[in-house]
């Protein structure tokens, strides 16, 4: 699997507005959290999920979500390319990372959230997550 974007959208009328994304699809999600990364520490980087895949959906503010696909989980390449999807709280969309990706989430704004919906079982989550320096991989190019 490849990382995919689901877009959603606003509707907006006199009562307020509804953001959606209708095309995704609870049935696999385990649990979620929500991130709201430190003005000091915008960014939360790297963390790596052998069998959990991950799906973000900005809830306020913005974020640069990087991903990179793992070469090698004990000592993965350093000039793999990342990739990079900018969500905010006015693009209604989900990023899904499957697994087999480490991912980095950069705030742009203070007081910035970003919901993550994971498909593994919390006590399964000590045998998936790798976590690598936070300057492993260079997101400023």
């Amino acid at each position: 699997m490849i990382p995919t974007i689901i877009q959603g959208g606003n509707f907006s009328d006199h009562r307020g507005t509804i953001s959606y994304v209708n095309d995704f699809s609870f049935q696999d999600i385990e649990r979620f959290y929500i991130i709201s990364n430190s003005d000091n520490n915008p960014i939360r980087a790297w963390q790596g999920h052998k069998l959990d895949a991950k799906n973000f959906y900005c809830l306020s503010g913005s974020f640069k979500i990087h991903f990179v696909k793992v070469d090698n989980w004990e000592v993965p390449s350093k000039n793999i390319a990342i990739e990079t999807v900018f969500v905010s709280e006015s693009d209604s969309k989900v990023v899904h990372i499957p697994a087999g990706y480490a991912n980095a989430i950069e705030s742009l704004e203070s007081n910035s959230k970003l919901i993550s919906f994971s498909t593994l079982p919390l006590s399964n989550v000590s045998y998936d997550d790798v976590r690598y320096p936070s300057d492993y991989w260079n997101i400023n190019g």
